[in-house]
């Protein structure tokens, strides 16, 4: 009986954290406060946004992972962009970004990024990516490896391997009808699965969740999101890691609860980690205490400390 009760206890504590969140007013996408000036280039006949601080001549361009938008970067780019030009796009199907029926692959989003570059015509570039912005960074820097300088992969996507079965069952799971019918209660519980102590400052990242479901295009973003999960697991770089030519710095959080799938197979993080630094030629592996996988806004400061050094060798 004591063992039902803390069950009740815990499910309604559970429910009544969740329930604040049942009368958000929906938005657009482009109604979202990113907390800076938002520019936007044309990039292969697609609108992307950014964000656009600093003035130097080097340039890091910040890299989103599956699902978020560039303001998951806004505490890195005040201090970054003091040294550097900072650019954190929304990637094409995401936050303030043009939506669309888009072939979606891993090299798409290399070709967005390089036609960026091109644009801007910078004297170094630095490709930072979060999760599957990691896997992204990782797959413009094969694809034009002249192009790039350096990367740093925080809680990357790419290293860890499926099985041909694993690829195929992930998915099979994540259909954009999955995506558009995420019960608010899931929202809230998934996205603070991505850090080991959930701070306060990231609710927005739950509340926009929310309230874009009742944006105009938010059928395109779902689309996005799960045409995103194929495009991660048929575009593997695994094999390709020994061909990486640029330094690279690799982040990833000690208690990361997304990396490896707890799902598929589970693991150690640590082990993905020193995956990548065996097989990451000239690569730097840290290991972050009492972190999650949001490395970048969950230990802010310690992350960006360590990006400028890495940047300034």
């Amino acid at each position: 009986m004591k063992y039902i009760f803390l069950i009740l206890t815990g499910w309604l504590i559970m429910s009544c954290a969740t329930s604040r969140f049942y009368d958000l007013e929906p938005k657009e996408f482009a109604d979202f406060d990113y907390g800076f000036d938002i520019k936007y280039l044309d990039i292969h006949d697609i609108r992307v946004a950014m964000i656009d601080e600093g003035t130097s001549s080097d340039v890091i361009i910040l890299i989103h992972g599956l699902g978020s938008n560039a303001k998951g970067w806004i505490k890195n780019i005040p201090a970054l962009s003091k040294d550097y030009r900072v650019i954190a796009l929304d990637l094409p199907g995401y936050g303030k970004s043009q939506k669309g029926y888009y072939k979606f692959t891993m090299e798409f989003y290399a070709d967005i990024l390089t036609g960026l570059i091109k644009q801007i015509n910078p004297k170094s570039v630095t490709l930072a990516g979060h999760s599957m912005g990691g896997q992204i960074a990782l797959t413009t820097a094969l694809k034009y490896p002249d192009t790039i300088d350096k990367l740093v992969l925080i809680s990357p996507a790419g290293i860890e391997k499926f099985t041909e079965g694993e690829a195929a069952w992930f998915k099979k799971a994540v259909k954009p009808e999955f995506v558009e019918d995420t019960p608010i209660r899931n929202i809230d519980i998934n996205l603070k699965s991505n850090f080991y102590e959930y701070p306060q400052d990231a609710e927005f990242m739950i509340t926009e969740r929310i309230q874009m479901k009742g944006a105009k295009d938010f059928d395109l973003y779902c689309y996005a999101v799960a045409e995103n999960v194929a495009a991660m697991v048929d575009g593997p770089v695994y094999d390709k890691l020994p061909d990486i030519t640029q330094p690279t710095l690799v982040l990833f959080g000690e208690n990361d609860g997304l990396i490896p799938n707890p799902y598929l197979h589970g693991g150690y993080t640590a082990d993905i980690g020193e995956i990548a630094k065996e097989r990451i030629p000239n690569s730097t592996l840290v290991m972050v205490p009492e972190c999650g996988h949001f490395v970048q806004f969950e230990k802010a400061e310690f992350t960006n400390e360590k990006i400028l050094s890495f940047l300034k060798q």
